[in-house]
């Protein structure tokens, strides 16, 4: 049964309008309109999906505390732009400045960072094909990474003057900065470890979130006190 399960041929790629697109898909399909072809995506391994989890409560405790914007995952829709592809990004960061561009079917307009989480089926979509659609639509940072056993590896760009990706960091530097994230700080380490790490406790060691979510949680227990 194994062997017949491995051999099945991958998602058809359905040829469809953008509008019939809307009109086809739901909120439970996880599929990307591309060039009039709609691409069904695999259902994701362990490995992706725990990455993902972790680097959603990561981002989403620290742009909370210093209410930043909004962290999303997929399956959302982002249309970089009106006549491109209609993207479906493992996670993105909407600055707090630009949240009028969510609405509630879709990003309309570029994220502010864009996070992949690559997969075998996704290498050249995800370094190539979104490599530079991401770029030419503005998205300031993207990250792409890679957890499988045999690859760890981690890119970090960002997008320069001249409108083009720089590599800023990789998986081999002990931290990374974001220009986007103010004062955050995320380790590579970090990201081969989401099955013992506590991404709540990881926010802990980044400078300002003791100090910030100290102050924070006197003031409520404050006004706790007052409403009392």
């Amino acid at each position: 049964m194994l062997a017949k399960i491995e051999s099945l041929p991958s998602p058809p790629i359905l040829n469809m309008s953008y509008q019939e697109f809307l009109e086809w898909s739901d909120e439970d399909v996880h599929a990307e309109w591309v060039n009039d072809k709609v691409i069904i995506q695999m259902p994701a391994k362990l490995v992706h999906q725990m990455l993902v989890g972790f680097l959603y409560e990561l981002l989403s405790f620290y742009v909370r505390l210093f209410d930043l914007g909004k962290v999303c995952l997929a399956p959302y829709e982002v249309k970089l732009t009106p006549e491109g592809s209609a993207r479906e990004p493992d996670l993105f960061f909407v600055a707090k400045k630009n949240l009028n561009r969510l609405t509630e079917d879709r990003l309309i307009g570029a994220p502010d960072l864009v996070i992949e989480i690559v997969s075998k089926s996704s290498v050249k979509n995800d370094r190539d094909d979104k490599f530079n659609e991401y770029c030419d639509a503005g998205v300031h940072e993207y990250w792409i990474i890679d957890p499988r056993s045999n690859k760890q590896r981690a890119d970090f760009y960002r997008l320069s003057k001249e409108g083009i990706y720089r590599l800023y960091a990789t998986e081999e530097d002990e931290q990374v900065s974001s220009d986007i994230l103010t004062g955050f700080c995320l380790r590579p380490a970090w990201l081969w470890k989401t099955d013992v790490l506590n991404p709540i406790q990881c926010n802990f060691e980044i400078d300002n979130v003791t100090t910030t979510f100290t102050e924070q949680m006197k003031g409520f227990q404050k006004s706790v006190n007052n409403s009392g």
